[in-house]
C-alpha cells in the first residue's frame, strides 16, 4: 500500500472506527485511529498523517480543542468534522473551529467518501506553482500565502477558495458557483457556508483602514478585486 494516502480517525465510539478502518481501507488508504483527542492531537502532528476525521464528543478532550492544536501545527491538514447534532449551530460552530467540513452521523459510506475526495481532490491537479495579484502572492505548490511580507496562515478550504478567487480576479461569483467549485456537492440552498468562508478569508487576507480584496456585489455574488480601491462597491 505503498503511496496510500494515510488518514487519522479520531473516534471513541469503537463500531464507527471499524467501519471506517475496513470501508477505507477496502479503498486503498491507510488508517490509524485514536479514541480520545488528546492522542488524536498528538498522532495529527505527524507529517505523514494526511487527513484527518474528527468527533466532535471525545473523552480528555473534545474535537473543537482537538482541531484548535491542529491548526495551530498544521492550518493546511484537511479535516472532516462528524457530529451526531445534526443542528445548524454545531455545524456552524464546527466550520469556525477550522473544519474543512463536517458530516453528520450517521452517514453513508459513500458520501464520507465523496467528501474526502473533494477535499483532496485539488491536491493532485497540475498547476503553475504559484500566483500573484498585487501584493498577495499564493504559493501553490507550498499552499502558502503571503500578504506583503506576512505569512497568512489558511485551513485547505480557505486555500481552495482564495486560490479560486485568484484565478478568477475581478469577475462577479455566484454563491452556487463558489460551492459547485470548492465543495463538489450539493449543499441545503439555504446554507451560509460560502458567506461564512468569505468572512474567514477576509479576516485573514484583509488589512485593517483598508478595502476587504472581496467585495459583496448585492444579489449576485462576490468579486476578488487585489487592486481593490475605497471607490470599489
Amino acid at each position: 500500500m505503498t503511496g496510500a494516502m494515510r488518514i487519522l480517525v479520531v473516534e471513541d465510539e469503537a463500531p464507527i472506527v471499524r467501519m471506517l478502518e475496513r470501508g477505507l481501507a477496502a479503498h486503498g488508504y491507510q488508517v490509524l485511529s485514536a479514541d480520545n483527542g488528546r492522542d488524536g492531537a498528538a498522532l495529527a502532528a505527524d507529517e505523514a498523517v494526511e487527513f484527518v476525521l474528527l468527533d466532535i464528543s471525545l473523552p480528555e478532550m473534545d474535537g473543537h480543542e482537538v482541531l484548535r492544536r491542529i491548526r495551530q501545527t498544521r492550518p493546511e491538514l484537511p479535516v472532516l468534522m462528524l457530529t451526531a447534532r445534526d443542528d445548524l449551530q454545531n455545524k456552524v460552530s464546527a466550520l469556525n473551529s477550522g473544519a474543512d467540513d463536517y458530516l453528520t452521523k450517521p452517514f453513508a459510506f459513500e458520501e464520507l467518501l465523496a467528501r474526502i475526495h473533494a477535499l483532496t481532490r485539488r491536491a493532485d491537479q497540475p498547476r503553475s506553482s504559484r500566483l500573484e495579484l498585487g501584493d498577495l502572492r499564493i504559493d501553490l505548490l507550498s499552499r502558502r500565502v503571503w500578504r506583503g511580507e506576512k505569512r497568512v496562515e489558511l485551513s485547505s478550504r480557505e486555500f481552495a477558495l482564495l486560490e479560486y478567487f485568484a484565478r478568477h480576479p475581478r469577475q462577479v461569483l455566484s454563491r452556487q458557483q463558489l460551492l459547485s467549485a470548492i465543495w463538489d456537492y450539493s449543499f441545503d440552498p439555504g446554507s451560509n457556508i460560502v458567506d461564512v468562508y468569505v468572512r474567514y478569508l477576509r479576516r485573514k487576507i484583509d488589512r485593517p483602514g483598508e478595502p476587504s480584496l472581496i467585495t459583496t456585489i448585492r444579489g449576485a455574488g462576490y468579486r476578488f478585486d487585489p487592486a481593490a480601491s475605497p471607490g470599489s462597491e
